[in-house]
């Protein structure tokens, strides 16, 4: 039903009020059911306080507290949309014994957000120590050793790929590499002698059946047991030589006869085993592989005609009777009615002829590692092993396996430790409770101890036993679990004031976990126990517990000791476990210990550069920034000559990973040596003829210390490009590749000039961009096109036109990065003097459209960019009418990416030069299409957003005949469903409110602002901020008089939005409140402007400094408007409150008001609210008189007599903040009252300030020495100098450092007035120090 007047608007805002309020099984105290009447969005309107858990202030310059030196770096350069991890992570704040959220499933390693490339740092070896040459020491690892050991990587390298190269010839023939024949020795011939004494490789079993015989070198096929040796061929004899067969190792192909009649001697090595006396060769996994459960060896064996077997001879029978399939061997599945022992071991019931039991037919139970995968019957492996269970281990090796040692916790993954930590957990809980506990927890009397029945026996049986809680550390079978309390279980966490240490930390630091007296260690082993626990609480501790030890290790390296130090960082740095916040401190800890450190770091030089290099190339910013930081320190520890000798042998490395890292490490210490230094080293390398590696290294340095020094490779230019032009013409076409990029990176340094450095390469570039094709003709013109624009205007025409035969041809290249070339080269080109619109017109535009504005191109983000941006630059070169023609009509097609593209285009070719090229055929395509545009979205996108508003307001007045329809086009979407629709209307009203004013389009402008007024009860805060940000733009067009609705109706709406802790609502309507109140404040009743106040007070917590700016100044406004009294009441009471930021604040807000309203209306009230007995409050009064004189200036004049006893009173006070405040103070009025004649109430200030010049805080001896600047200034440096004479040459150094400090200030901003106040000093016998003034006039 339609509400039709006031009253039934009441009415129906009664009931809905009402079923609000009403109690129902749904509501709760802070909301209603779901689905039913009156919902609303809880994230906005909620009770619940949403910022719980926030800082409540700001710490400020002037009383903040000392920061820690090594605070992570700010994050205001981060968007806030887009927060870097590395950054995220440093600014988290451990809880000591802080465990994971188990809900967080994020993974925080940096493996994990690393790419395959980067992930290669894992596999860097941190080489041992290396000899410090300029420590007179025995060498241990030197240069030389090094560089032999890279040469013979390389030559295994080479040989590894000569092979593979050939493997791949022969199989395009069809052939496979067979291995040369080897000459056989004389020991390795057959003996053909049957007389002739044969040893045990020599015979073969005559009893065997040629159906079961083991192949021999006829057939081809070696047994399952080959010894690990390739099989030969059928023709190669399988004789082993009679003497012993120590020759060779034993083939399966070689089958060993057994004893017969007239044979020699059989030894125990001689026979295969088998089942019987022809049984088979043992199959997979035989002699090979660890003795399983499901192949148990039984004693058994056939007997027979044979000689004396020994117990190695026979495989284990497990027939049961001549009835079953003989030959069932070790890799039979093993049968159900086999019944373990009661010794243990498996063996059949009936087998004839068991043997008497050894140690090798048991079933090894307790051969589990702690680091294998438990073997339980869950475990996939053979269906023996899911079959019969392992032998439960009991006694000492149960033990051993129940309590692994810190070795083997090392190699347990997470887990598996977890596993173990809540089984020793479940068995604390769960063990019977001893007498003595049980006394203590019920009393001794009325209680009787009953005993077991007599006929109890515990259940022992198999089948009961299977049920059985498993062993621990996922031992195969199972037992029931027994308390063992001789057993000392091994501590989960490092006992003492110690961090908790997560699972993978144990291999780094399960030292910790033993106990032990470390007064019978040795001294070496104390300090490795000291480290490993300062770098725990490095790692894992609190910031208390983190910052005191990252201070003890720095204090303490030098004594610590180079060697010990990094052989525990490094490999933690190492971890494929660490996450950024731990890279970020251990980075710290190397950082701060090098400094200390100094020389003693040389031989530790190449293990720090595997570990850092990897940051150079880390996608985080800070994370290169920190890398770059370490490497440039240590090459200033360590030293040139020690830097190169331990990175050159990397220069040529194999992997190419490692040559990226060290020529970006070259690049850095070049940045903090000097390039100066490291030029003939770079000469030699990129002269290199032994590697074509070398060249290519030393090349790709120079391109790195192009792109990380920037314009300071300008001195060294020529020198760089004579080092580098070599490699334009080498025979490799990687250098010539990375050479091409290595001169456009410092043709890029050094723009716009430095064009004669590089006269000598523009010849081979020329001849080589027409020689070139693929990447290597992509470099080439990467470097022509950053060298074009250093030309003058001539030379780069005529090089233009060269070039651009080569760029009309590459414009058809499928290739996505030679696009994104030939877009740059193209842009660069077309920017230069030399080139004329015609040309570019003629030549270029009709191929640069029709290859590059495609579909395509609009779906590449990096493509995209770069095609805008070269479009512009031949818009600003041919004209904006030029380009808008071709691509207006694109603004209807039916990609909606490729429209966004277009649309980006317009508005940053109109934004540069306007629309005045464009005639009215144009402007109604233009305006036709950005409506369609805008109106077809799929997805509200700012893109269209701002070339609609750019559009409109570069073509000003001639819009007006297109308004109605925009206007209309505005309201629709403003009706829309979606909060996007809304919000990207609201905020199109806000971008053409002012052309719509200059089409004088006001009724229209009226009516969007009631529209406007209607939606201000909008659910979703970003509608709504985007809502009162374009009512603002309304009112400030529109003016106060013909505001509609009236602004005493849209200013009691206004207020209750101001509670909306939302940061746009926030800042929008706190400046829409503020332009009310200054320009319309006589529209709106006093009792609402009281109101508005104390509303006001809330936003004064604002985070965003904009919100708290814009509301000190309405504080102002309302003043203006209203009076000061009753403003100031409520500033000053707000004085009391706790919260630093919002007392900082009002006091601003006070010093507002007094320069609004004039000085004399607020300070009485101050200064008597200054005898409040309460700290807060007589600091926020000495502020705000601080921020008064600071902002009515010379005005100060008629004040200083009235509030310098005040000042005397705070100036003398034992509260540090006190003293400070009042030297600000004071040091406002000095510069404000300059020249007004007030230069003696300031020299009696100044002596109340002077006592403080010794003070320690270091935010009240900045006040102080800022104060006594302005004393220089009000009343004179000769006066000031008069006081800093004193104690200039004062016998205490602590005194005479702070007295040069004012005097040197004195010097350097009044050094010609000082020369009347320098003392006369009197002539002696031997100097004469007075100047007459002829003498100093010649």
């Amino acid at each position: 039903m339609a509400v039709t007047s006031r009253e039934a608007l009441d009415q129906q805002y009664q009931e809905l009020l009402a079923k609000h309020n009403a109690p129902s099984g749904g509501t709760s105290k802070d909301g209603v059911a779901f689905g039913a009447t009156g919902g609303y969005d809880g994230d906005v309107y909620s009770a619940a306080d949403k910022f719980a858990g926030y800082d409540k202030s700001i710490v400020a310059d002037d009383e903040g507290e000392e920061e820690d030196t090594g605070a992570s770096m700010g994050s205001s350069q981060f968007s806030r949309g887009a927060e870097a991890p590395h950054m995220a992570a440093i600014r988290g704040l451990e809880k000591e014994g802080e465990q994971l959220d188990p809900m967080d499933t994020r993974d925080r390693r940096i493996t994990a957000r690393q790419n395959e490339y980067q992930n290669r740092r894992l596999a860097g070896i941190i080489s041992p120590a290396r000899v410090d040459p300029f420590a007179e020491q025995t060498p241990v690892r030197g240069y030389k050793d090094v560089l032999a050991d890279e040469r013979l990587k390389q030559q295994e390298a080479q040989v590894r790929q000569d092979i593979q190269r050939k493997k791949e010839e022969l199989a395009k023939q069809g052939k496979t590499l067979q291995p040369e024949p080897v000459k056989r020795r004389r020991w390795d011939q057959p003996s053909e002698d049957p007389a002739a004494k044969k040893s045990s490789w020599d015979q073969v079993d005559t009893a065997r059946s040629s159906a079961q015989a083991t192949p021999t070198h006829l057939s081809g096929t070696p047994g399952a047991a080959n010894w690990a040796e390739t099989p030969r061929s059928a023709q190669t004899p399988a004789r082993t030589p009679a003497v012993g067969g120590w020759a060779e190792t034993p083939k399966a192909d070689r089958t060993p006869a057994g004893p017969g009649p007239g044979s020699a001697r059989a030894g125990r090595w001689d026979q295969t085993p088998s089942t019987e006396r022809g049984g088979e060769t043992p199959g997979a996994g035989g002699w090979a592989e660890t003795p399983r459960a499901d192949r148990t060896p039984s004693a058994g064996g056939g007997g027979g005609g044979g000689g004396r077997k020994g117990r190695w001879d026979q495989t284990p029978s497990t027939e049961r009777g001549g009835g079953e399939t003989p030959g069932s061997t070790w890799s039979a599945t093993p049968r159900a009615d086999r019944t373990p022992a009661a010794g243990g071991s498996e063996r059949m019931a009936d087998t004839p002829g068991n043997k008497r039991s050894s140690r090798w037919d048991e079933t090894p139970g307790a051969s589990q590692r702690g680091s294998a995968t438990p073997l339980t019957p869950g475990t996939p492996s053979d269906a023996a092993m899911r079959m019969t269970p392992g032998k439960t281990p009991s006694g000492a090796a149960a033990m051993n396996i129940a309590t692994p040692s810190p070795g083997q916790l090392g190699s347990m993954t997470p887990e598996q430790l977890q596993a173990m930590r809540w089984e020793q957990e479940i068995d604390q809980r769960n063990r019977p409770l001893l007498d003595e506990e049980l006394d203590a927890m019920l009393p001794k009397e009325g209680y009787k101890v009953l005993d077991p029945p007599a006929n109890y026996q515990p259940i022992r049986t198999p089948a009961r036993k299977l049920s059985a809680t498993p062993t621990p550390m996922g031992m195969s079978g199972f037992r029931i679990q027994m308390e063992d309390r001789s057993v000392k279980l091994l501590d989960e966490q490092p006992t003492g004031n110690m961090p908790f240490m997560k699972p993978e930390d144990m291999q780094y630091f399960d030292k910790l976990l033993v106990e032990v007296d470390e007064d019978t260690l040795s001294a070496e082993e104390q300090k490795e126990r000291r480290i490993m626990k300062l770098l725990l609480k490095i790692k894992n501790g609190t910031p208390p517990m983190r910052k005191s030890a990252l201070r003890h290790i720095t204090d303490k390296a030098r004594e610590l000791g180079a060697g010990p130090l990094f052989n525990q960082i490094l490999p933690l740095l190492m971890s494929p476990t660490l996450e950024d916040q731990e890279r970020h401190l251990l980075v710290k800890v190397i950082d701060r210990i090098l400094y200390k450190l100094d020389e003693l770091v040389r031989p530790y030089v190449h293990k720090i550069l595997v570990v850092i290099e990897p940051l150079l190339i880390d996608e985080d910013h800070y994370a290169r920034v920190e890398g770059r930081e370490i490497i440039s320190n240590l090459a200033k520890a360590a030293g040139l000559a020690t830097m190169i000798s331990t990175m050159r042998p990397d220069i040529d490395n194999i992997d190419e990973y490692v040559r990226n890292t060290t020529a970006r490490a070259f690049a850095v210490v070049a940045s903090a040596l000097g390039i100066p230094s490291l030029l003939p080293f770079l000469k030699a390398v990129c002269r290199s003829k032994k590697s074509w590696q070398a060249r290519h290294t030393g090349i790709k340095i120079c391109q790195q210390i192009a792109i990380l020094m920037g314009c300071a490779v300008l001195p060294h230019l020529k020198s760089l490009v004579e080092i580098i032009e070599n490699g334009l013409v080498d025979e490799q076409q990687k250098v010539r590749t990375i050479t091409a990029l290595a001169i456009a990176a410092l043709a890029e340094a050094a723009t716009p000039y430095g064009i004669e450095s590089f006269d000598s390469v523009l010849k081979p570039l020329w001849k080589g961009i027409r020689t070139h094709r693929g990447k290597g003709l992509a470099a080439f013109l990467k470097a022509i096109g950053y060298l074009i624009p250093l030309m003058d205007a001539e030379f780069a025409n005529y090089y233009t036109r060269e070039v651009v035969l080569i760029l009309i041809r590459e414009f058809q290249s499928p290739d996505e990065e030679m696009k994104k070339i030939v877009l740059k080269v193209v842009k660069q080109c077309c920017s230069t003097d030399g080139v004329e619109p015609g040309y570019i017109r003629e030549e270029i535009l009709p191929d640069f459209f029709k290859h590059f504005w495609t579909h395509r191109m609009a779906l590449d983000r990096r493509n995209y960019r770069q095609l805008v941006d070269t479009t512009v630059e031949l818009a600003n070169k041919v004209g904006a009418a030029d380009i808008i023609n071709r691509v207006v009509d694109d603004l209807k097609d039916e990609n909606e990416q490729y429209r966004k593209m277009v649309m980006e285009t317009i508005e940053k070719i109109m934004n540069n030069l306007g629309a005045a090229e464009i005639d009215s055929r144009l402007e109604e395509q233009l305006i036709d299409g950005i409506l369609y545009a805008f109106q077809e979205q799929t997805q509200e996108d700012i893109v269209m957003l701002n070339g609609f508003g750019v559009v409109v307001n570069a073509l000003g007045s001639r819009v007006k005949a297109y308004l109605p329809q925009i206007c209309g086009t505005i309201l629709w979407r403003l009706n829309n469903k979606s909060a996007k629709v809304r919000q990207q209307a609201a905020d199109l009203i806000s971008r053409i409110a002012s052309v719509m004013m200059t089409c004088k389009e006001e009724k229209l402008l009226a009516h969007l602002g009631l529209v406007l007024y209607e939606y201000l009860g909008e659910e979703y805060p970003e509608v709504l901020g985007s809502i009162l940000g374009a009512l603002k733009s309304v009112v400030n067009v529109i003016g106060m008089q013909k505001m509609t609705p009236p602004i005493k109706d849209l200013l009691p709406r206004l207020t209750p939005v101001l509670k909306n802790r939302h940061e746009k609502v926030q800042e929008n309507c706190i400046d829409l409140v503020g332009r009310i109140a200054d320009r319309g404040a006589e529209y709106v009743s006093a009792r609402e402007w009281m109101r508005i106040c104390f509303e006001l007070l809330e936003l004064l917590k604002a985070h965003k400094k904009a919100i708290r700016r814009a509301t000190v100044n309405t504080f102002g406004y309302i003043a203006k408007a209203i009076g000061p009294q009753d403003v100031l009441a409520t500033l000053l009471n707000n004085l009391k409150v706790q919260e630093r930021q919002n007392r900082v604040c009002t006091t601003v807000a006070i010093a507002i008001v007094a320069e609004t309203c004039s000085p004399y209306t607020v300070l009485p009230a101050l200064m008597n609210e200054y005898r409040v007995p309460e700290l807060n409050v007589q600091n926020g009064v000495l502020k705000s008189l601080s921020f008064m004189f600071e902002y009515i200036g010379e005005l100060g004049k008629d004040y200083i007599y009235a509030v310098t006893p005040l000042l005397e009173d705070a100036l003398m006070d034992r509260d540090l903040v006190h003293r400070q405040t009042a030297t600000a103070a004071v040091k406002h009025m000095s510069l404000g009252v300059f020249g007004f004649g007030c230069e003696d109430a300031l020299n009696h200030l100044l002596n109340y300030v002077w006592p403080n010049i010794f003070e320690v805080s270091p935010h009240l001896i900045q006040n102080v020495l800022d104060c006594v600047e302005g004393m220089r200034m009000a009343i004179g440096p000769s006066r000031v100098i008069q006081y800093a004479l004193a104690g200039l040459f004062h016998p205490a150094r602590r005194v005479r450092m702070v007295y040069w400090k004012v005097y040197n200030s004195l010097y350097i901003g009044s050094q010609d007035a000082l020369v009347a106040s320098y003392p006369r000093i009197p002539n002696d016998e031997k100097n004469h120090y007075m100047r007459d003034e002829l003498d100093y006039f010649v």
